[in-house]
């Protein structure tokens, strides 16, 4: 079989465990689409001796009888995940030739539970940028195309290479991080399923970190079904991150019924934003039918304090960044500046920070640096996090009311072309975050659904916010409108 990397990762795993295919076989299929697909930009660090390494001993696990929902299946690992032995650069160049000596929680669960790594995936630098163009790898393409044009879209950010990935059928999944909306806006931008889980779900130890109280790690699939296999995987305490929650992990897929009816989903009338296009409004309203159709009461709700959560995150973000990239410095590991006779330490800083840091994120670490000195820091950090507070308080008052799920817009558009956002005002570019940021702040578990296309023919897609911990509730929800969305279209192969 040829096209074994379009499986998704329960046909995959179906697949194998009847013995219609071996992990080597799909994996060799993916290698090979990944060889083909230069022009996306996808994968930055290729992996094949470790992914064939990887697939045999699946194969003889699966054999015995004795393999998790993962075995054999590959998948592509954000470049943001720190992989033993393998380049791991956060899309920068400040860490470039850093090969860790130790494997991130993550990525140890899901090769223990059998997983295949194909290689490292594209992402904005440090996971700044919500458009895969601050990358020093270069920008990650999206496989689809308005129309007959030939113009290369953004497959958004920070997640933009794993989202390309599993768009253009490269991997069976991805990994992704999500700060403000990098697992569910690529998702968005190429008609995939990515969830952000509920803060401290999934261990952060080994994730090289952007903002420490917003940053979660999540699977990016396929279908809602697969992000239950992967998530399920990828969940767990974790001793050595100490926001880590120590609770069960549940059998995600096992709550797949559909069965939605009784549920209580709000529609926030804050999000119901001025200049969002018809198309995005539509297809909103259209997902809230599709919801009443299979029994669940739609209202309306109140989140008061949305208008202030991109201020507040642009705030919060920076300053918890500019406090963990200081440890970038040229002294033990990563790029270093060459220095001219009679410079000192002070030199070296200044110098290997100003080559190893792209523009964005020194914007943003100066940003940071400024929202946290001495004369500011109660003017913006302090009233960032009290305003987080009361987003966080909007939430809650929902949720007590009854709300099983809140229902929004993903992203305020469809993919956009790769230069068409200028840098020269890049609060255009944040804007994109303007439906996701709040669950960040809040902690929440979100998901991003592909349900329909643009006039231009790209994907667009919804967002379904559910309960703190309750994922399982949350992507049975988003299988039944996944379901009753019935988005099945896929890029057309250029690349």
């Amino acid at each position: 079989m040829s096209d074994l990397n379009k499986l998704t990762l329960s046909e995959a795993r179906d697949g194998l465990r009847k013995g219609d295919f071996t992990s080597v076989e799909v994996t060799e299929t993916c290698l090979s689409a990944i060889a083909a697909s230069g022009a996306l930009n996808a994968f930055v660090h290729n992996t094949p001796e470790i992914a064939m390494e990887q697939a045999k001993a699946a194969d003889a696990r699966i054999a015995s009888g004795e393999a998790p929902a993962m075995c054999g299946l590959p998948i592509g690992i954000k470049d943001l995940f720190a992989t033993k032995g393998v380049d791991t650069q956060a899309g920068s160049r400040i860490l470039e030739g850093f090969k860790p000596e130790y494997e991130s929680t993550i990525t140890t669960k899901l090769f223990d539970a059998g997983a295949v790594m194909l290689g490292k995936l594209n992402m904005d630098e440090f996971a700044m940028g919500s458009s895969n163009e601050t990358s020093v790898y270069g920008n990650a393409v999206n496989p689809w195309r308005r129309g007959n044009e030939d113009t290369q879209l953004t497959p958004g950010g920070s997640s933009g290479g794993s989202a390309a990935a599993v768009a253009a059928d490269l991997c069976l999944a991805a990994t992704g991080t999500d700060t403000g909306g990098s697992i569910r806006q690529p998702a968005a931008f190429t008609g995939i399923v990515g969830i952000k889980p509920t803060y401290g779900r999934c261990s952060r130890w080994g994730v090289v970190a952007f903002a420490s109280s917003l940053d979660q790690a999540g699977p990016m699939t396929k279908t809602t079904r697969d992000a239950a296999i992967m998530l399920e995987a990828m969940c767990g305490h974790d001793a050595k991150d100490s926001t880590s929650a120590d609770l069960a992990v549940p059998n995600f897929e096992a709550m797949l019924t559909g069965d939605i009816k009784g549920k209580k989903i709000g529609i926030p009338k804050e999000y119901r934003m001025e200049g969002m296009p018809e198309e995005i409004s539509k297809l909103w309203d259209d997902g809230a039918d599709m919801l009443r159709a299979a029994g669940a009461e739609v209202v309306e709700i109140s989140l008061p304090h949305t208008k202030y959560a991109l201020p507040a995150y642009y705030v919060i973000a920076p300053a918890e960044a500019s406090s963990n990239l200081a440890r970038y410095d040229g002294v033990r590991y990563g790029h270093r500046a060459k220095l001219a006779a009679g410079d000192g330490i002070d030199d070296m800083y200044e110098k290997t920070r100003a080559e190893g840091f792209g523009h964005e994120v020194q914007r943003r670490v100066m940003v940071g640096t400024y929202v946290l000195s001495a004369g500011f820091y109660d003017a913006y950090y302090n009233r960032a996090r009290k305003v987080r507070t009361l987003i966080k308080k909007d939430f809650e008052d929902v949720f007590a009311a009854g709300i099983d799920a809140i229902l929004t817009p993903a992203t305020p558009s469809a993919a956009f072309g790769l230069g068409e956002m200028s840098d020269s005002d890049p609060i255009q570019m944040y804007l994109n975050d303007v439906f996701t940021v709040t669950v960040n702040l809040a902690g929440l578990p979100g998901v991003s659904v592909p349900a329909g296309l643009s006039a231009k023919g790209l994907p667009l897609g919804l967002q379904l916010i559910g309960r703190p911990w309750e994922e399982g509730d949350l992507l049975n929800i988003a299988h039944s409108l996944e379901t009753a969305a019935g988005f099945v279209s896929k890029p057309e192969k250029w690349w």
